[in-house]
């Protein structure tokens, strides 16, 4: 297998629940290091049925007094365009799985505001009030779809060619018709302190072996443009979707 620079670390483990546990020490983990260093947690939540088994276990009675949530700040990696309540909503499923069961400020909750019209006026202001935090993300949380894409970065998309906004509105056509979506960038993703990449399932094989082990080409695969500047990057992978990886 391609080696994995130093700043990125590769952890397989037998089973989904067991990623997903390793996933929860690591975030408490995070928490405490940003916590300690900068009195503040600040972390971009990730869509799908993995980080939902995340959120529910940190919201659990056994995991949730382990973080400082009245320090902690929540941002979303991105977002539909539909209405927070909407079952495809990034921030439904959060508030449902985690948000909602939490001691955490209504103000320390930033969603994306997908229902917006005039969605580049939300992807503007979604950017200044992560600009206001005057320092990188402590921890972005991200997984990949079957085709590569992360976020909403989907494949040949304009949204891979931003070098300058932190936050755009993007059409994910023909990945998804009809749907457009807000989604954090490159410049903001690769400036975290901490990625966290989660993949499970078998069906992800083929893809994160071509991602992983082969040639590198973001625009066709937009996941293998996460590469931090200065941050550590962690894949953390079931034994289903590492099956292909050399070892």
């Amino acid at each position: 297998m391609t080696q994995l620079p130093m700043n990125r670390d590769l952890i397989v483990k037998p089973t989904a629940e067991e990623v997903v546990q390793t996933a929860a020490e690591l975030f408490v983990g995070v928490s405490h290091e940003s916590i300690a260093a900068r009195n503040r947690f600040s972390v971009a939540l990730a869509g799908g049925s993995t980080p939902r088994a995340l959120y529910q276990l940190l919201a659990s009675a056994q995991w949730q007094g382990h973080i400082d949530w009245s320090k902690t700040h929540i941002f979303f990696g991105d977002e539909r365009a539909v209405p927070p309540d909407d079952e495809q909503s990034n921030y439904r499923m959060a508030r449902e799985s985690l948000l909602a069961h939490i001691p955490i400020a209504p103000a320390h909750i930033h969603r994306l505001h997908g229902e917006e019209a005039n969605l580049e006026a939300a992807a503007q202001d979604y950017e200044r009030q992560l600009r206001e935090l005057q320092a990188p993300l402590d921890l972005v949380l991200l997984g990949m779809g079957d085709d590569g894409h992360t976020s909403s970065l989907f494949p040949h998309t304009p949204a891979l060619q931003e070098q300058e906004r932190w936050c755009v509105a993007t059409d994910v056509a023909p990945h998804e018709p009809h749907v457009r979506r807000l989604t954090l960038t490159y410049p903001v993703l690769n400036a975290a302190h901490n990625i966290f990449i989660i993949v499970t399932g078998a069906s992800k094989a083929e893809r994160l072996r071509d991602v992983l082990e082969g040639a590198s080409h973001p625009l066709d695969t937009p996941i293998q443009g996460i590469q931090p500047q200065q941050g550590r990057l962690v894949w953390m992978l079931d034994a289903a979707a590492a099956r292909l990886l050399s070892h």
